[in-house]
């Protein structure tokens, strides 16, 4: 037994060898690539919590879901809005991910992927009749002054279309859109300009005290950025990720048109954030996390979304 033993070693290892030579070796399983995703946390729903596995939100939970559809793992680092961009250039994150409108002057300086959601800007102001959205815009509120988060499309278009056509209004600039909204709460400034959902959210987290005065239809694409070129080819990957996800994008004559799959996890992932307050989703979240920060399969990303959805009440 021992001498047939011997022999069948010996054959194989020739075998291998045999195999090596032709170039027929089997395949280690490569390690998975792990791109730094940079958000600016907090900006519920889109951002919530802190950073690294703290790090929730819809961006942040669709950041996890793609990487576990398309192969790939995530870091999350909290980096403030203006200094995404730059640091993506750098090479210092590899993909930025926090409700970035695409512009024609962003795309200049890096890749944007498929657009993932579409947004108007909202005018929040307090709801004790103290102004209305009217009288803040043209700055004849108490204060005179309306807030936005610097680096914003929120920010840009109040200079534009008001301070650089001649309305006396001022332009606070705030580092975070919380920090604008508690000047709001407090008195200190008359409004704040911020994208539709993250508005609604935020009179959500004040609402005997803020309401959403107008909307502003600005048709605002969000995309997420990667180096320009996407030498990575991580956005690549994205763009794909998100039909998996249950998101269609299409051309059309009138421009890209967003729809989403009923019953897939974008559904359910955008029923859980767009809606609820910021309570309601963090319990969820709580509840549900482990399947999606140990996600490796689309099964999970499916069973996360159901879990969050179910957990939300959606």
């Amino acid at each position: 037994m021992h001498h047939k033993t011997r022999h069948a070693t010996i054959l194989t290892v020739a075998i291998a060898a045999a195999a090596i030579a032709l170039g027929f070796a089997p395949q280690r399983a490569a390690a998975q690539d792990t791109y730094k995703v940079c958000s600016d946390i907090p900006w519920p729903p889109f951002e919530m919590g802190t950073d690294g596995q703290a790090a929730f939100g819809f961006d942040v939970d669709v950041m996890r879901a793609l990487a576990a559809v398309e192969g790939y793992n995530v870091k999350i680092q909290n980096l403030s809005f203006d200094s995404i961009i730059p640091a993506v250039r750098a090479g210092k994150c590899d993909i930025g991910a926090s409700g970035f409108t695409i512009t024609a002057k962003r795309d200049e300086a890096i890749d944007f992927t498929k657009p993932y959601y579409v947004s108007n800007q909202a005018v929040v102001t307090r709801s004790d009749g103290s102004t209305n959205v009217i009288a803040a815009m043209a700055g004849r509120g108490p204060k005179g002054t309306v807030g936005a988060q610097r680096g914003t499309t929120g920010a840009s278009w109040v200079k534009e279309n008001l301070v650089k056509k001649g309305v006396n209004v001022k332009l606070e600039l705030y580092e975070t859109y919380p920090l604008a909204i508690l000047d709001l709460v407090n008195g200190r400034i008359d409004a704040v300009i911020q994208d539709a959902p993250a508005s609604k959210s935020s009179v959500a987290s004040y609402p005997k005290k803020l309401t959403v005065a107008g909307v502003i239809n600005t048709y605002e694409y969000f995309g997420f950025v990667v180096p320009d070129g996407d030498p990575a080819g991580v956005g690549a990957k994205m763009s794909d990720g998100l039909g998996k996800l249950g998101l269609n994008v299409v051309d059309t004559a009138a421009g890209k048109e967003l729809s989403v799959q009923p019953g897939t996890p974008w559904a359910k992932l955008s029923s859980a954030y767009f809606g609820p307050d910021s309570d309601t989703i963090t319990a969820a979240w709580k509840s549900c996390k482990g399947t999606l920060l140990n996600a490796g399969s689309m099964d999970d990303v499916e069973s996360y979304a159901s879990c969050m959805a179910k957990a939300t009440g959606k």
